[in-house]
């Protein structure tokens, strides 16, 4: 199965890291959080991954080509970009997705079981699986429900809302390319509302598993901080230390 980790984000909100290094390379651990995906991809067997890049790709390239402990068991390609074309809109530009693929986003912390999403995504026959995870929002101020003649119905201090959310990594049937113009801009949720509106099913599989976004400092920290504390549940392959 091929592998396609999308590394072209600026990382704008990890400033000032990312002024000097792409998003992907920032370090959680003793690992670039881009080596540590791979690492996962390896001890899953999966060894066809391509890079998409952007900012700072040289940076990405250079980093790799000193770690043949890695590369000399993938089959590892990159994609540069030099407008950017989206998180959907890229995957246009990636050779060869002419079967089942994986793809997520360099910027993820998870210990998700990449092979049981994939076995979800074949079982219920999706042209598209999103892992999902659930995550909780505090208002910090009283709710009011009002109903269209603008009366209060309801009063809620303080609530608590439940939000199923997207994990940043999918699995897609080749036939979702159609649905992507090559060189047009492409976000995906874009893709998403674009299968929907043609009645392909998108599928969710729901997981518990720990997942961090590192795209703000509080989060970057707080996967830094899990990472060291449950290093073990990473599934890294451990083979491809030096």
């Amino acid at each position: 199965m091929k592998a396609v980790i999308l590394a072209g984000g600026r990382g704008t909100r990890l400033a000032p890291y990312t002024t000097i290094l792409p998003k992907p390379l920032v370090p959680v651990g003793d690992y670039p959080i881009l080596e540590i995906l791979v690492r996962q991809l390896l001890a899953q067997g999966i060894t066809d991954v391509t890079l998409t890049v952007g900012y700072l790709a040289e940076l990405i390239r250079a980093y790799f080509l000193q770690r043949p402990v890695l590369t000399d068991r993938l089959t590892l390609s990159y994609v540069t970009e030099t407008t950017p074309t989206g998180t959907a809109g890229s995957l246009a530009h990636v050779p060869g997705l002419d079967e089942t693929f994986l793809a997520m986003n360099g910027d993820i912390l998870t210990t998700l079981d990449f092979r049981a999403l994939v076995r979800y995504h074949r079982e219920r026959g999706a042209m598209l699986t999103i892992a999902t995870h659930r995550k909780q929002v505090k208002i910090d101020l009283g709710v009011l429900v009002i109903d269209p003649s603008q009366r209060v119905t309801d009063y809620q201090e303080k609530p608590e809302l439940d939000y199923r959310i997207s994990m940043g990594v999918y699995v897609y049937e080749p036939r979702v390319l159609d649905y992507i113009p090559r060189g047009v801009y492409l976000d995906f949720p874009d893709l998403v509302l674009r299968l929907l509106r043609a009645g392909e099913l998108v599928a969710a599989y729901h997981s518990d598993d720990l997942w961090f976004d590192i795209g703000r400092h509080e989060d970057y920290q707080a996967a830094v901080r899990e990472f060291e504390q449950h290093r073990a549940e990473f599934g890294l392959d451990l083979d491809a230390d030096p």
